[in-house]
């Protein structure tokens, strides 16, 4: 053990030579989680819905790691089954796989529509089993490898208006836990990042809304909402050697929300 720990130096948390997949990697959350892992050495899939790609590419110009992006809708199976291969043949392995994509719809429950339950957990859920699952063929023949799941303060509560995401969130935290049990002896961690209340597109309707928005402030002990800035250094920890005893785990990032 003593030689062990005289070892440890910030190499811990290089990823230079590694291959990340980003799913959603494009905006908001997933652009700063591309962005960090870029810096961090690692060569980057961008697995985007979008083609409009030019902020994040300008982000990225003193990127130590190579980027690349790949247009799918992951919703669609069969675009899905692409994407693993695709980062294989750009890269030559799959050692992280951040699955960020993920969507939102608002309505009262008592008007919520079946198509829109549909869509989020295709996204949502489906595609996070499906594409965890295509990573792991490939980490386990490498023996190694880092799945990153983005849970939610949803993952713990309920919520009000958007029965599909908290049930997907609730989801992804039991997923984290059933992959990393079964991926554990192959040398392979599961865990999840749950953030709280960050300023992205998706929380624009809550914060536009000054009562809502203040109650939330109010609920938070940092006193802010948080910036996507503030995760990149959690994505690059729980992709890197530096968490190899951590699985299973959903990693709260919130400014002390589920403290209070």
């Amino acid at each position: 053990m003593v030689e062990q720990v005289n070892q440890f130096s910030l190499d811990y948390f290089s990823l230079k030579g590694k291959s990340a997949i980003v799913t959603g990697g494009n905006t908001g959350l997933g652009q700063a989680y591309t962005v960090a892992l870029a810096k961090s050495g690692a060569n980057v899939f961008v697995v985007t819905h979008g083609t409009n790609w030019e902020e994040t590419k300008s982000l990225l110009e003193d990127a130590e790691g190579k980027v690349e992006f790949h247009q799918a809708d992951l919703a669609d199976r069969e675009q899905l089954k692409q994407v693993v291969p695709a980062c294989v043949d750009a890269f030559g392995s799959v050692d992280i796989l951040v699955n960020n994509a993920g969507t939102i719809r608002r309505n009262p429950i008592l008007d919520y529509e079946e198509t829109d339950w549909d869509d989020v957990m295709a996204l949502n859920l489906d595609a996070v089993y499906l594409l965890s699952q295509a990573a792991a063929k490939v980490m386990v023949e490498q023996k190694a490898g880092k799945i990153i799941n983005i849970a939610s303060m949803l993952s713990f509560q309920g919520g009000k208006f958007i029965p599909p995401y908290t049930a997907s969130k609730h989801a992804v935290a039991g997923l984290t836990k059933s992959f990393a049990n079964e991926l554990a002896p192959h040398g392979i961690q599961v865990n999840a990042i749950a953030p709280g209340y960050f300023a992205t597109k998706n929380t624009e309707p809550i914060r536009s809304d000054e009562k809502r928005s203040a109650e939330i402030l109010s609920r938070i002990p940092a006193g802010y909402w948080g910036d996507p800035s503030d995760l990149m250094g959690t994505v690059v920890y729980l992709a890197s050697q530096a968490s190899n005893y951590m699985n299973g785990h959903v990693l709260a990032v919130d400014g002390g929300w589920l403290a209070r």
